[in-house]
């Protein structure tokens, strides 16, 4: 019997740039082993331009993205959630919705890179920053033993990865 995908919502206020790029990273790295997706408190209706840059200039597919509610994510015929991680401090303190499938939670708090104020070399490699601060946390989720974990050493070990900071912030 094949393992089945694990999926993994990744939530932002926006929906325009750190959750969308997480989604795609974790769609990447995970491919067979997780299904990403993304979602906002308070959706943009559109994905942030350098965001989709950034993405396309990394060769991920960008055609199918969208800002969408994270009220997609909370119906009955919803698929059912087995993580779902915040990425920004705003959305952490909000009151979700029920998540079908009794998810895993944490917290990975990111800097807004759509709220970085700069020339447009400056904005790049800030977005480049949150993106890779994402990535590599998305590899170490996507690295661990899965199978020999209970869900309590789970829930510990997603929550200190959302912990771990970029090297210019330790």
């Amino acid at each position: 019997m094949a393992p089945r995908e694990f999926n993994v919502l990744f939530l932002c206020t926006g929906n325009s740039a750190r959750s969308i790029m997480a989604e795609c990273a974790i769609n990447r790295w995970g491919k067979g082993k997780f299904k990403g997706f993304s979602a906002g408190s308070h959706p943009k209706g559109a994905i942030h331009p350098m965001a989709l840059a950034l993405l396309k200039e990394l060769n991920f597919e960008t055609a199918g993205l969208r800002s969408k509610s994270w009220d997609e994510f909370a119906r009955p015929d919803s698929p059912p959630l087995d993580f779902v991680f915040t990425v920004c401090d705003q959305v952490a303190g909000e009151q979700c919705p029920v998540w079908p499938g009794q998810p895993i939670t944490a917290h990975w708090g990111a800097a807004d890179p759509a709220a970085f104020v700069g020339d447009e070399r400056q904005t790049r490699r800030f977005f480049f920053r949150i993106y890779t601060e994402l990535d590599n946390r998305i590899k170490i989720f996507t690295s661990l033993p899965f199978d020999s974990l209970d869900r309590f050493a789970l829930e510990r070990r997603v929550r200190e990865i959302g912990k771990i900071k970029p090297p210019e912030d330790r």
